[in-house]
């Protein structure tokens, strides 16, 4: 392959651009430094942040959140939420005193999925939709819970369609076809057969390995 030929007036241009900047680094040589440094601060403050600040209340959430998962494990849903007579304030109190940290974040999951428990399914939507999440297990878990308050709070069409986010979402073998089968059949319910159609032959077409598969046939039949 030829080497291209260097333009003698792009050589000078890039000269000129060099004594430029050199020029430039002279005169401005205290500023420049005064800049770096400061940029040098400025990681090295984050840096502390992290260390004396972040991860201290990141430890102090986790531990809080520790406590109300045996709470929430043993199906004491209102403890879990509001807190006991001891030191544990609740999962809503962690999701506000410790915003920010991941476990607050997690907080925010187990207050919607108490609230949902306890059947305060208008107060556990937005809880629910608050919480950010691309985990392959808690965000599905959670998206189907909020499709399963919409259903409870008469919004079936929101709920198929949450319901389905969650499946793709999950996108396994065990979530999935059941967040499918739900959706499904409140399509079947609001009439919308082709929809229905499309949750059940997606079970089928992509999750033949799971159990739901075994009889998913006599679903697809019935909504032809």
């Amino acid at each position: 392959m030829a080497k291209k030929e260097i333009n003698q007036e792009q050589v000078l241009n890039v000269e000129e651009a060099v004594s430029r900047s050199e020029a430039f680094v002279n005169k401005n040589k205290k500023n420049l430094i005064v800049g770096v440094v400061a940029v040098v601060v400025l990681i090295a403050a984050g840096m502390l942040l992290s260390t004396f600040v972040i991860a201290p209340r990141e430890q102090k959430a986790a531990e809080a959140l520790f406590v109300g998962e045996k709470y929430f494990q043993d199906g004491n849903y209102e403890v879990a939420l509001n807190g006991d007579q001891y030191e544990y304030a609740g999962f809503a109190a962690v999701a506000d005193d410790f915003g920010g940290t991941k476990a607050a974040n997690l907080a925010k999951a187990y207050e919607g999925l108490c609230l949902a428990k306890l059947g305060r399914y208008e107060e556990a939507i937005p809880v629910l939709k608050s919480f950010k999440g691309n985990d392959m297990m808690v965000a599905p878990s959670v998206l189907a819970a909020l499709g399963n308050c919409y259903a409870q709070v008469g919004d079936e069409a929101q709920a198929a369609s949450t319901l389905v986010k969650a499946a793709n979402k999950a996108d396994n073998n065990v979530l999935s076809p059941a967040y499918l089968i739900q959706a499904g059949q409140i399509y079947e319910k609001l009439g919308k057969k082709a929809d229905a159609l499309k949750a059940y032959q997606q079970i089928k077409d992509k999750y033949y390995g799971s159990m739901q598969s075994m009889d998913i046939d006599k679903y697809i039949e019935r909504v032809k």
